[in-house]
This record gives structure tokens, sequence and C-alpha cells, in this order.
């Protein structure tokens, strides 16, 4: 694995924001500077959600079952991670970064690396399946640290 050098972009994503950060540090002296944010707007479904779910028939006499309705916010957050491809993907083909630490949710990770291009895919160094959107980023230069050991 190659180390965290000048340079080297670290995205922190879950299913709602994304902090696209560069290393202006060292290998051993991360000094990660927010490049770009990215945030989506996603209510909880209930309140996306329009109808109750709704009602079809089923095989015994007047029975009815209740169908599934759409889950509006997992499905945006479904989209984020598409988005989220695309954004690197135009990022990496200017030339904006040769190496990337992806960091997200293994959720969002997995959904991540289905939708991302092979140009993205080859510029990444680690996966790292955590959440550390919510911590701030001198926190973040250590956490990354420690998994990179």
């Amino acid at each position: 694995m190659t180390g965290m050098k000048t340079g080297t972009w670290v995205l922190l994503a879950d299913g709602e924001k994304a902090l696209f950060l560069r290393n202006d540090g060292d290998e051993q002296d991360f000094d990660l500077n927010v490049v770009r944010h990215e945030e989506q707007d996603n209510p909880p479904d209930r309140e996306q959600s329009a109808n109750r779910p709704g009602r079809m028939p089923d095989t015994g006499a007047q029975q009815r079952s209740a169908m599934d309705d759409t889950d509006w916010h997992e499905l945006a957050k479904e989209r984020f991670a598409d988005d989220l491809a695309d954004i690197l993907y135009r990022c990496a083909h200017r030339g904006d970064f040769e190496h990337i630490v992806l960091t997200a949710s293994p959720r969002v990770l997995g959904e991540l690396r289905e939708k991302m291009h092979k140009e993205v895919a080859e510029r990444v160094i680690m996966e790292i399946p955590k959440t550390f959107t919510n911590h701030p980023l001198d926190k973040v230069e250590g956490l990354i640290a420690q998994e990179m050991r």
C-alpha cells in the first residue's frame, strides 16, 4: 500500500454529505484541507412519502395485502453515491488527484465502489469502511493515520 503523500485526496462520505480533502502535509504528518463539500437535502422517509402504502387483492376472499412503499430516503442515499462517483470521475479526469483514500460507511462505500469509474478505481490507495463525517478535521487526520498503520 502507498502512503498518503502530499496531494493525496481523502473522501469522507456518508449517505447525505461528503467532504473532499487534500493532504497538504506529508506521509507522517497529515494536513487535511477541504477542497470541496457536497451535501444532500434528504429528510427522513416519513417526510418524503406522500401516501400510506397501497393495498392489493390477495388470493383469498376479501383479503388484501399491503404493498411496500418506496423508501425515498434510501433511494436518495443511493443517488448521492451516483453523484459522488460522477464528481470523482470528473476530478480524476481533470487530473485533480493522483491518489485517493475513500472513507465512508460500509454501505456507501459498497455503492460507491459499484458506480466508480475505472479511472477513479485505479487511483484508490485505501478504503476505510467507517463514517468520519461528523469528526473535526484534526481528529480525522489521527483516525486515518491509525487506519494506515
